[in-house]
């Protein structure tokens, strides 16, 4: 994520969609407010542009977060796919990976509690949506080995795992 909200004087919100909708603003991303509790947005990959999804629920203190890649899995893929969604998850400290059920769309998802808090820190959430952004970057050409390049799942995550020394 390329702006910080850190160094400016954010106090934590009660509602952090009020703090997300700031960093999303940061960034000159598209967002939409839906509500309260409701707001969507798009920020810019390497890859691909990753729909950014946020859910606020005031009753349990929680906010679910999803990055949405964009593209689509054919059904005949899907068990593929799954597959290396579980590989891929083992790799991860926070956050999972899953499919959309309708539309086969790969997206990254993570809850974050907030019960007993004044309320989440820009750099907490701001945190989240790099962690999230950075994820889908690093598995993306996974997704794309397995569902264009034919390649098998263990093999689709060694090639997109690879760490590359200098520049060519």
């Amino acid at each position: 994520m390329s702006t910080s909200l850190s160094s400016h004087s954010l106090d934590s919100a009660a509602n952090p969609l009020d703090v997300i909708e700031q960093i999303v603003a940061a960034n000159d991303w598209a967002f939409d407010r839906h509500s309260e509790s409701e707001m969507a947005a798009e920020a810019p990959g390497r890859w691909c542009d990753y729909g950014l999804y946020f859910n606020w629920s005031h009753e349990i203190s929680a906010m679910h977060f999803s990055c949405a890649f964009d593209m689509k899995v054919p059904p005949s893929q899907r068990g593929a796919l799954y597959e290396l969604l579980a590989l891929a998850n083992e790799k991860l400290w926070i956050g999972h990976f899953g499919l959309e059920g309708d539309d086969g769309m790969p997206v990254f998802r993570h809850s974050v509690l907030l019960r007993g808090a004044p309320g989440a820190s820009a750099e907490s959430l701001e945190d989240m949506v790099d962690i999230a952004l950075t994820e889908c970057e690093r598995f993306f050409p996974a997704f794309q080995f397995v569902l264009w390049g034919g390649r098998t799942p263990p093999d689709a995550l060694a090639a997109a795992m690879l760490e590359c020394a200098g520049e060519a």
